[in-house]
């Protein structure tokens, strides 16, 4: 059974108008997918293509106007309100700009450990053992729980991301653009700490993002979205060194340099990110 599965899923929202309401703009248009577990299915598509509305409904933040999404086999939208707890350890975020999401006064311990406080794991000292674990993880030292997200370079910001994500060892992340933000070098550090922690904890993964190299790299299968619908679907190898639909052919003739997208890996940089 996949652990993801949506089915004729559909977002519209409502236009305001001179005289009220008027048609609604359909962000997300009947998207059907389905994740196995402990793969990667990477969502690709121009701005506006509705990847991240999806994403938000897949996280529950967003309730479909139709359609259904179930995770590890149950509706996550009938579930009843003394399992939306649990429902949130077993699936977490990594947003684009995890600094927006930090807050400032906080020392990274503090930001790290909070989610095993909300969710009552362990006490102080395992909490924080546990912080320096992760640290270590997603390749920084353990002396960075005490610093601020201020004194962070992006690269390291969006590292302790990918720890707080994991830290309460959820079954599926969902990854928002994380690094479209960070410049080359540091962008394939930071996807190859996503890779190694993705691969030893085990985790299924959805990851947005509009570059396709980044999509090649991460990805098992990827689903092309345009105007909210998904257009081509299925093995990342397969569809990109064969694209059916006009608009993923597009796509692929747009990347500046072909050469660096039929590379396995973006370019890397051996500097500290």
């Amino acid at each position: 059974m996949p652990i993801i599965s949506l089915a004729g899923v559909t977002k519209e929202f409502e236009q305001g108008g001179l005289f009220g309401r008027s048609a609604g703009l359909r962000a997300v248009d009947d998207v059907s997918l389905q994740v196995e577990r402990g793969e990667t299915l990477g969502i690709v598509g121009e701005s506006g293509s509705g990847k991240s509305t999806l994403l938000r409904m897949v996280l529950r933040l967003l309730r479909p106007s139709s359609g259904t999404i179930e995770i590890e086999g149950r509706d996550i939208w009938s579930l009843a309100a003394r399992d939306l707890k649990a429902f949130r350890r077993r699936i977490q975020p990594i947003f684009q700009n995890p600094a927006s999401s930090f807050n400032p006064r906080q020392s990274i311990g503090s930001i790290l450990s909070a989610p095993l406080e909300v969710h009552g794991i362990g006490d102080r000292r395992s909490r924080s053992g546990k912080v320096t674990v992760l640290l270590e993880r997603v390749g920084l030292p353990g002396e960075v729980a005490g610093r601020y997200p201020h004194q962070l370079s992006g690269g390291q910001k969006q590292r302790i991301a990918i720890a707080r994500a994991v830290i309460l060892e959820p079954a599926i992340v969902v990854a928002d653009e994380p690094t479209s933000a960070l410049d080359v070098s540091v962008q394939a550090q930071v996807l190859d700490v996503f890779q190694e922690t993705k691969r030893a904890m085990g985790l299924t993964c959805i990851f947005v993002s509009h570059n396709l190299a980044v999509i090649r790299q991460v990805s098992d299968r990827v689903a092309v979205m345009r105007h909210g619908a998904v257009v081509e679907y299925g093995p990342v190898e397969s569809v990109f060194a064969a694209p059916q639909h006009a608009y993923t052919q597009e796509l692929i003739a747009a990347v500046p340099d072909p050469a660096i997208f039929r590379s396995s890996t973006i370019y890397r940089n051996p500097s500290c990110a």
